[in-house]
Formats: C-alpha cells, structure tokens, sequence
C-alpha cells in the first residue's frame, strides 16, 4: 500500500506535507511532490510553553503548495452549516486536530494539527491519508478510508478547535528556487538557547523532540529532491549526515523520556544539535551536488591536504580521498590535532570552532572542503 503513496516516499513528509503531494501528483505528474524538497528552513516561530517552533503555520504550508506544487486555493469552506456532509465533486484537503481523527495514533493522546484529503467514495466520502510515522501510540501508515456522510461529519464536528478545509485549482509550475535560505548562525544560536535555558526541562524535551523529528525529516526530503534533480545517488558524506539527524533524533527522544522518568538528562544535546543545522548548509546546499554532495576542493588543496595527511599519519600509499582515516593504525585523536595544526599552518588559516567536530576531520576530501571553505571566510 506504501508504494502507492509518494512513490513510497511518504517517509519523507510531515503530516501537512504528505497530502498535498499526493494531490500535486495527480493534478501535475508523479514525482511532483519532490518540489517539496527544494526548500530548506530555518524559520522559527513562537510555539507553545514559550518554545520556538520550527513547525510551520497552514498559511505557510499553503505558499509552498502555490509556488512549489502548483496548488492554488480555490476555496476555504466553512466550518458552519454541516460544510463537512456537503455532496462532494473532488478531493477536499482538510486539517484538523488529530486527537480526534480515529485513524491516526494521536487519536486521543496529542493535540497535534493533521491533515488528510476527503473525496468522493462509493456510498460516502473518502479518507486518504499518506502520513507516515511510528509514534509512542502506534504506526501511522498511508490508507483510504471509506466513511458515510454523517459519520465522517461527527468525527470532524468532534474537534472544537480551528478545523479547517480546502479545494485547490491547478496552476502551472513555476520555477524552483536555486538555493536553500541561508543560516543564520544567530538565529541557530537563539533558537538552541531557548530550549537550553528553559526552566521546565520536560516541556522542552518533549517538545525538542518533535523539534528534532520535523528537523531530519525536512534534510532528508531535501537530500532525496537534490538526488533526483542531480540523477545521481546521495553521496556518502551527505547520507552520513543525515544519520547524524536521525541519532539526533534518537538522543533528543532517549533524553526526554529519562527527564520524563525523573532522571538526569543527557548531556551534549543542543551541541549535537548545532553541529547538525550548520552542517547542512555545507552538506544540503545545491552547489555542493555538482560533485559528490558537498562543494568541492581544488585539486591542488586535496593533493596538500592528502599530502599532510600523509606525512602525519607516515603512509607511503596515495589516500582514497573518501577513506576514513580512523581505519589507519596511526589515526588517533592526537594525530587528528596534528593534522589541524599542520593544515592551518601550511594555509595560513584558523578554523572556526564551529568546523572542528570529528564528523568533518575523518577523511581527505571533508578536510579539503573544510580547507576551502575557510579560505572562502566560510561561505562556500
């Protein structure tokens, strides 16, 4: 069933991202909902308990639709005067609490905004939901439901909040954007602080966690979009972060259930966390895909690179640029400073303390974008 669904990429999407593909893709071609992943962000948001959120607003959520998948809106329907058990003619896109959606392993343990689409059934309306996502409450799998007027009415009339419904029109696509925004370092800095300095740690944790969730799963779309448009695999520097991502999210969720349980929260969390966001303005930006999914070093700086390596390490043999140097019986943490040491000297630089986490110090090609990058004033 997965497989009909995004092309079995619903993994990739939030639960208000995985329904519009699955409506761009009929309206505009399969694969369409890909364009999700040309855009890559950092936009926090006031959220609850006084915590920045990343997740985005519906009316954001809808700009992406219109620009990204070619969805305008062509219709808001009311919440009043029984909107939901109105005779259908085409897919309604509807987003509503899930703590009342009895599909969903929300359905009474989170608040948490969802959407679906309702469309005409058989005898009824239609539910179709693409969402994918193993919850604490059970495993949300892409599914058609079939419902009567009335029933899916009562469901929907259950949720006293903000329930809202949409009908889209098709409109052309227009051209993607040629780069991700750019970080802020500022603003990863006075995003992380807030949770960090947050006096209840348990609302911070469990809400760091989705945080984390939302995080990963928008690199990873954006990797998967970068691979298609380029025809090419996701490098393995590129798939190496995003496992950074997900053990973020495992350390985000291990973490919050020990503070949950009244113990001592693992250290390291928001580290971890900056190092991750500001790799992916090196590892997730276009231009770092016209080679091998990060940009590339000159080959005259990853021949002095793999030369110092070399000589600190007293190998004979040239290096695989994508070697891990861990697997050398000389690579320790102490030669690891040394080659810093010597690489900073032989190119007259200093780089940043943001740069020097071992992810980026294990091979000859990271050290030569790194190398780069900090000859560029850290803009490459």
């Amino acid at each position: 069933m997965n497989g009909e669904f995004l092309q079995g990429r619903a993994g990739l999407f939030d639960c208000l991202q995985a329904n519009l593909g699955v409506l761009a893709d009929r309206l505009h071609g399969v694969g369409t909902h890909l364009r999700l992943g040309a855009v890559l962000r950092l936009r926090p948001r006031p959220g609850p308990d006084g915590l920045p959120t990343v997740e985005p607003p519906v009316e954001e959520v809808l700009a992406d639709a219109a620009d990204l998948l070619g969805l305008a809106v062509a219709e808001e329907w009311p919440r009043a005067d029984g909107a939901w058990a109105r005779p259908l003619d085409g897919p309604v896109w509807v987003v509503a609490d899930a703590y009342h959606l009895p599909w969903v392993p929300y359905h009474r343990q989170r608040h948490i905004e969802h959407s679906f689409l309702v469309e005409p059934g058989g005898d009824g309306p239609a539910v179709t939901d693409a969402y994918l996502n193993d919850t604490p409450w059970g495993a949300a799998r892409p599914q058609r439901l079939a419902f009567g007027r009335d029933e899916l009415a009562a469901v929907l009339d259950a949720d006293s909040g903000p329930a809202r419904a949409f009908r889209f029109s098709p409109v052309d696509l227009g051209p993607l954007p040629e780069e991700a925004e750019p970080l802020d370092d500022t603003l990863v800095d006075d995003y992380l602080h807030s949770y960090a300095e947050h006096p209840d740690r348990k609302a911070a944790l469990d809400r760091f966690t989705m945080e984390t969730w939302l995080l990963a799963r928008s690199r990873r779309l954006r990797a998967t979009y970068l691979g298609e448009h380029a025809g090419q695999r996701v490098p393995q520097p590129v798939e190496e972060h995003l496992g950074r991502w997900d053990g973020l999210v495992e350390h985000t969720y291990l973490a919050s259930r020990r503070v949950a349980r009244g113990r001592a929260e693992p250290p390291g969390l928001l580290t971890r966390a900056a190092e991750a966001l500001r790799g992916d303005a090196v590892l997730l930006s276009a231009k770092g895909w016209e080679s091998d999914g990060s940009p590339g070093a000159p080959e005259e700086i990853t021949a002095a690179v793999e030369g110092t390596v070399r000589q600190v390490l007293r190998v004979q043999e040239p290096l695989d640029a994508d070697a891990d140097l861990r697997a050398l019986p000389a690579f320790n943490s102490l030669r690891m400073l040394e080659i810093v040491d010597r690489l900073e000297e032989t190119f007259a630089i200093e780089f940043g303390p943001g740069e020097l986490v071992p992810e980026k110090l294990h091979r000859v090609r990271d050290l030569s974008r790194l190398v780069r990058r900090t000859i560029d004033g850290g803009t490459g």
